[in-house]
């Protein structure tokens, strides 16, 4: 079946970002039915809605592909974006089944609702990396290097994981680094790389792989300090919970954890 993607953009109040989210989850989400096959095991069907940070992209769109062959008649759609953004949309009652955050401080922000059916569970970790211009014409080797004159730096907003991350590990390298602009999630920051608006951003080195050849990554000692972990959950008012159960398991299988480790996340 034909799965839907949306990329989330950051909401501007609370009232609009609700709004605009539980417009996508009522279009997207729908109860399946568990009705059992010829082995006795539940029979899958209806709409799986995953919220699921903007990193996660690629790896999820593989995995939601692997789900609807596994189980026809099923169909998985997907809205991206800042962590914050999706976990204020779950909040505020946009309808969806599972979540998945880039960082346990925005998968709190749930939890502390009583929003998640059972413990969040991290199922992978990512590390940052400095995505620049391809073949790196400004030479940039470190974290100290993005403050030099004349290179333009983009960075993730500090209220998202990614954002969050690269501040600790500024403060690690000791550097006050003014960006020229704050992106609303990751994806985004890159995407001003790639198109050569920046010379550099601060982004995953999921998505610096994922970007192929259209920018170089960069590693840098102080990512060790800033490693997030990435939990995912079933939602306590999931429409289809017997289906998001068997999408969540798919994620944390060895052919799940294969897709991810091979786009860059590392093991939790």
């Amino acid at each position: 079946m034909t799965r839907i993607t949306r990329r989330t953009p950051r909401i501007a109040a609370a009232g609009a970002g609700a709004a605009v989210l539980l417009a996508l989850g009522a279009c997207s989400s729908s109860s399946g039915d568990t009705t059992a096959d010829a082995s006795g095991s539940p029979k899958l069907s209806g709409t799986v809605t995953v919220f699921a940070a903007a990193s996660l992209e690629e790896s999820f769109e593989k995995l939601g592909e692997e789900f609807e062959q596994r189980h026809p008649g099923t169909e998985v759609t997907f809205s991206f974006g800042g962590s914050d953004s999706l976990a204020a949309g779950i909040t505020n009652g946009a309808p969806a089944d599972v979540f998945a955050a880039a960082s346990p401080k925005t998968m709190a922000l749930v939890t502390n609702r009583d929003g998640t059916d059972g413990k969040p569970v991290t199922f992978v970790r990512n590390q940052l990396q400095i995505a620049t211009l391809p073949g790196n014409p400004d030479r940039i080797s470190s974290l100290e290097d993005l403050a030099k004159s004349g290179v333009k730096v983009v960075l993730c907003d500090k209220e998202v994981p990614c954002g969050a991350a690269t501040q600790k590990a500024l403060d690690a390298a000791g550097l006050d680094l003014e960006p020229a602009s704050y992106e609303q999630d990751v994806k985004g920051a890159l995407t001003k790389v790639e198109l050569k608006e920046a010379d550099a951003a601060v982004v995953y080195r999921t998505d610096v792989r994922a970007a192929g050849d259209k920018v170089d990554g960069v590693d840098f000692p102080e990512s060790a300090d800033a490693v997030n972990d990435y939990p995912i959950a079933l939602l306590e008012d999931a429409p289809n919970r017997t289906a998001a159960r068997a999408f969540i398991a798919l994620v944390r299988s060895p052919e799940g954890q294969k897709v991810l480790t091979e786009a860059g996340f590392l093991k939790p």
